[in-house]
């Protein structure tokens, strides 16, 4: 097992390590591609904020590694699996692209991770949410780095059968991420005690919920568990309401919300809604001022989880280039891997052996209009999740790169 003997508490806290007598870089060029959704139901999510913020972590690092530039590429994914392994192959090969971040839904994500597999070059899972990630589907160069669907299972969903929420039915993604989203709230759920009632399939950026809507409420189940996200979040809340399906008595689960989503639900609507997170721009006072930053550039929004992420996982990366004197994917990798690190995003963090960074989670929940102070003061704090108590254990993710080292 690797030795984590050392916390490093800046955001450049590699800079400390001794830089490599001979530094080489690839074409003379680090080059970090920015694949997301700059166009579809996740654009607020990643979209525009997530290039912006790769953006802010290339000019913190001063716009050069080893002596040579950054540049950053970017591309619309548009959530689809084959458009994400194209351009995936053509940036690794053509382009020299040294890293990719993002690739948005977790079906373009899964794509992308195979082609860095086959590449062997680094793939940084910015926004994705699948656990198989660091699952059944690791790979070496791949790191899962904001959140995952176990991790959401283990708030959300824990904290809502605690609170009474014993009936669930389910109104789910029909995608990779939706179907690892259910499959983990339904174990937790069952595992505190609570009953799957059913669910339902919503094809991904759908319009029309009524139908769905209208099984779910057909169920009884005390909560309906919205394991979607994004626009489809959003929509499949505002026409619950229409059909006044929680003034009839059932409740709603968001199991994947950002601020995004509550911004434009609005907290008349979005109130009480409870939440698991890993960042939130209010939490401390790195993340407020980063935030405040981020906020200058992207015309007054707070970022999310995500984009936030995004500049978290560029900063890490360059500082690993910088350590490991190189852009070898396999020495980086080492390096990212290596050591605990003080994540001016994130707090105390690490990557495991699976890929899986590991950092604290937050359960939040909504504010009502008259708790909020203002612009974007939307959560109140429930309580903090250690990484090791979030995410899934290393030994039950059936992670082929685990079971060889055992």
């Amino acid at each position: 097992m690797m030795k984590r003997t050392l916390l490093c508490s800046a955001a450049f806290c590699f800079a400390a390590w001794a830089l490599p007598a001979s530094a080489q870089l690839t074409d003379n060029v680090v080059k970090i591609g920015v694949a997301t959704d700059l166009s579809s139901l996740y654009a607020d999510i990643n979209g525009p904020g997530a290039v912006s913020a790769v953006q802010m972590a290339i000019d913190d690092f001063g716009g050069s590694v080893l002596g040579q530039k950054i540049e950053m590429v970017s591309g619309d994914i548009q959530n689809k699996a084959d458009v994400a392994a194209t351009m995936a192959g053509r940036w690794f090969d053509a382009e020299k692209v040294d890293v990719i971040l993002g690739a948005g839904a977790s079906s373009s994500s899964i794509a992308t991770s195979g082609v860095a597999a086959t590449k062997k070059k680094i793939y940084l899972a910015t926004d994705p949410a699948s656990s198989d990630l660091t699952g059944k589907l690791c790979n070496a160069y791949t790191v899962h780095w904001v959140y995952d669907t176990y991790a959401l299972a283990n708030g959300t969903g824990s904290a809502v059968v605690k609170a009474g929420g014993k009936t669930w039915f389910f109104l789910t993604a029909d995608y990779a991420f939706g179907y690892a989203l259910e499959r983990d709230v339904s174990a937790v759920v069952k595992a505190s005690g609570g009953t799957v009632l059913g669910g339902v399939k919503a094809p991904i950026n759908t319009n029309d919920f009524s139908s769905f809507l209208l099984q779910a409420q057909a169920s009884k189940a005390q909560i309906i568990g919205l394991a979607n996200a994004g626009g489809d979040t959003i929509n499949s809340i505002k026409q619950a309401a229409e059909f006044g399906i929680v003034k009839g008595g059932q409740k709603l689960a968001g199991l994947l919300v950002f601020i995004s989503d509550v911004h434009s639900l609005g907290l008349e609507r979005a109130q009480g809604l409870r939440l698991t997170e890993a960042f939130y721009w209010d939490l401390n006072d790195k993340t407020r001022a980063f935030a405040k930053r981020y906020a200058a550039k992207n015309n007054g929004k707070m970022p999310t989880s995500v984009q936030a992420g995004f500049y978290s996982a560029a900063l890490q990366y360059l500082n690993a280039v910088k350590a490991a004197g190189t852009d070898d994917s396999n020495k980086v990798m080492a390096k990212l891997k290596e050591l605990k690190w003080d994540d001016p995003i994130f707090g105390p963090s690490y990557i495991r052996a699976d890929g899986r960074k590991m950092h604290s989670m937050y359960l939040f929940e909504v504010k009502s209009p008259a708790e909020s102070k203002g612009p974007w003061d939307y959560y109140k704090l429930l309580a903090t999740i250690p990484g090791e108590d979030a995410f899934r254990p290393i030994a039950q993710g059936e992670c082929p790169l685990v079971a060889k080292k055992n």
